[in-house]
């Protein structure tokens, strides 16, 4: 799934409003960010909590930097972009998911490969209450949005300290890449157990 534009919009809209629950600083105690939300008709609250973010994977290759460094500025670089997210249960009893970030950067010019980057940025999130049909939607939308920041500023110092200006990342619309998957699931389904035979 290729990140092709900027643009950022919300996805995830329901009912049920997320809010910073009751608290001096709006942290668990541990530095975690937890949010809390709450049916209209009284039901259970829905719960929210950062348990961590990491670095998953990191790969920077910088083949070609004796033949740039010393040249002066050269041709702007042609940067390819993609971006992937995923999500998984890390720990089912607890109601912990990891949702990640898989990023992946190409930048060329007639020199060649300027830089190759590869970055899985990922995060724990604890979901209680969250209705199972807003549960894929959360961790493929809302979760990615609030890891991409601290995923763009990695970026940007990864790249500055390999010796290039700073790639700084526009906003990402993680509402239309899972539009875009659910598409594409939708595709690959209708696709299955067409009769293409000719008689």
């Amino acid at each position: 799934m290729n990140f092709q534009g900027p643009g950022a919009s919300p996805y995830f809209n329901t009912e049920r409003q997320i809010t910073m629950a009751d608290g001096t600083d709006g942290t668990n105690g541990n530095g975690a960010a937890t949010a809390a939300g709450q049916d209209k008709d009284g039901g259970a609250p829905i719960q929210v909590q950062i348990v961590g973010q990491y670095i998953k994977d990191l790969s920077f290759e910088n083949p070609n930097v004796d033949k740039l460094m010393g040249t002066g500025p050269g041709e702007s670089p042609h940067i390819q972009l993609e971006v992937t997210v995923d999500a998984r249960v890390a720990d089912k009893k607890n109601n912990v998911y990891e949702s990640a970030i898989q990023f992946r950067a190409h930048a060329t010019s007639k020199i060649g490969t300027i830089y190759q980057l590869e970055v899985e940025y990922a995060g724990l999130f604890r979901l209680q209450n969250l209705p199972e049909q807003t549960m894929e939607p959360f961790l493929l939308v809302n979760c990615p949005a609030l890891l991409f920041p601290f995923l763009r500023r990695l970026l940007a110092d990864i790249t500055r300290e390999g010796g290039f200006p700073p790639l700084l990342l526009d906003p990402i619309d993680f509402g239309a890449l899972y539009a875009r998957r659910l598409q594409e699931k939708q595709a690959g389904k209708s696709g299955k157990g067409k009769d293409v035979s000719k008689s």
